[in-house]
């Protein structure tokens, strides 16, 4: 895979060393006797971004030796550790699920098994992101208590998970039997309009007066899902609850979800004896002191497991500041876009560099990517509804491709299970990195170029270096 790539020169004479297995005639003919053959200690699989290599395994050489040289050391620790890793992968839109069920059985069976098994090819994928009623990407607006206007139903007597029941419990179910243990979380983007202050699914904000209602919905839910066979480990409050323009969506201040939660939420799912996990914010970096303010309230708090992220607004690194402030709660990285309008390589280089590596440098133990699948039109979206989303598939009939952010979740899931934690690494300016170790022991390093040369470098563990390389842009997991 480098026979089209610049190294620096030790580097290609260190690997044409390493491949000598033949011997030579030196000066007078003497018999040259050569190196022995190093093991290969560490395995490689790149990304680059003109898609020459997509998650393919390099048929390197890679050893750990005592030898130095001039390339930069990434250092590994692995007796310094940070936080448990919890899952990669997506969220299951509506849409994602519409698409997956539309396959006959044969090829959505063997689908799933790529997406969601961990053996031979399979990526692996550990974590599920769903929507509580509909996000924009499912085909139309609806609730889990839809009512004729002018009605209301405090009490919830007609709530009704039919509308999931058709596409993504099915599916959920399939993935289910594939790996048991996969994490979902739900997210609401809207509660039933008759619970709104401006009774639309667009905006507005939820009327103190069905609080209760709501915290009751939430547990409805949760038990109408269980009652299916599924397990909600962990819900958020609201999707992005300063962005009331989307359909559906709804705004939401700190002090009212921490109203909510510390009043309503938090004793409902006491009452009921539910341990799903309670997630604040689920939106931009730019506003770390929305999740921070909750937290600070104690009545709050102590109902909370964590917050969550997106970054179309802000840094990464906001992420760290709410875990200075509250290291006790888990952070979680719940949602990115890539639109049809990008670039796969600047696309591959921005989302390993921020999302997945980023994200888990600064504290959280998910990552997650925006929609699983979409169609050739970006669709299936409400009206209103993102129509640039480009979700990791695309699905036009038996036809499926596979995008750049499959690949972006790939890197991780496939080789980092959950119950991995991360451990200690250095930073190399243009190559940044993550790393860690897995529950069978092994380390897996995250890493991407994201500078505009080809740059060589040594992963240090325990003293001895393996030396690499990596080409602009270019993205790899390494195992050892």
């Amino acid at each position: 895979m480098y026979r089209k790539t610049k190294l620096p020169r030790a580097l290609l004479l260190l690997l044409l060393i390493w491949g000598t297995n033949c011997s030579d005639k030196g000066m007078g003919g003497t018999v040259v006797q050569p190196l022995p053959p190093r093991p290969n200690d560490v395995d490689m699989w790149l990304t680059k971004p003109d898609q020459t290599a997509l998650l393919q395994k390099q048929d390197l050489t890679i050893s750990f030796v005592d030898t130095t040289n001039n390339y930069p050391n990434i250092d590994v620790d692995s007796s310094i550790s940070y936080q448990p890793v919890e899952g990669f992968g997506y969220t299951l839109t509506g849409g994602s699920a519409s698409l997956i069920r539309g396959l006959n059985a044969t090829n959505r069976a063997s689908l799933l098994q790529e997406l969601f098994g961990t053996t031979g090819n399979a990526i692996g994928i550990s974590y599920l992101r769903v929507s509580i009623g509909a996000s924009d990407l499912s085909e139309t607006v609806f609730s889990y208590n839809d009512l004729p206007a002018g009605q209301t139903d405090p009490d919830l007597t007609k709530f009704n998970l039919s509308q999931d029941t058709i596409d993504l419990v099915p599916v959920l179910k399939e993935i289910l039997a594939i790996n048991p243990s996969i994490k979902i979380m739900g997210s609401p983007w809207s509660p039933p309009v008759w619970m709104k202050d401006n009774g639309k699914s667009i905006g507005g904000s939820l009327l103190p007066q069905y609080y209760g209602s709501y915290a009751k919905y939430f547990v409805k839910y949760i038990e109408a899902m269980k009652a299916n066979g599924i397990n909600v480990d962990a819900i958020t409050i609201q999707n992005e609850p300063q962005h009331g323009g989307n359909n559906p969506s709804m705004v939401m201040s700190a002090e009212q979800q921490a109203d909510f939660i510390k009043n309503h939420l938090g004793p409902a799912f006491q009452a009921a004896g539910i341990t799903t996990k309670i997630i604040v914010w689920d939106h931009n970096c730019d506003n770390p002191d929305y999740p921070i303010a909750i937290l600070n309230d104690p009545a709050a708090k102590q109902y909370v497991h964590g917050s969550a992220f997106h970054l179309y607004a802000g840094d990464i690194n906001a992420l760290s500041k709410v875990h200075t402030a509250h290291p006790d709660k888990a952070l979680y990285f719940t949602e990115q876009w890539t639109s049809s309008k990008g670039e796969f390589g600047g696309d591959l280089k921005w989302h390993m560099k921020n999302v997945i590596i980023g994200s888990m440098l600064n504290w959280s133990r998910v990552a997650l990517e925006w929609n699983l699948a979409n169609d050739a039109t970006f669709g299936p979206h409400t009206q209103g509804g993102c129509t640039e989303c480009k979700g990791a598939l695309t699905i036009s009939g038996t036809s499926i491709q596979r995008n750049v952010s499959y690949y972006i979740v790939a890197h991780a899931s496939r080789f980092v299970p959950a119950g991995s934690v991360r451990i200690s690494s250095t930073q190399v300016a243009g190559l940044t990195n993550v790393v860690f170790k897995r529950p069978d022991g092994k380390k897996v390093m995250l890493i991407v170029n994201d500078g505009n040369s080809a740059a060589g470098f040594n992963i240090r563990y325990k003293g001895k270096r393996a030396l690499s390389s990596l080409s602009a842009g270019s993205a790899a997991t390494f195992i050892w």
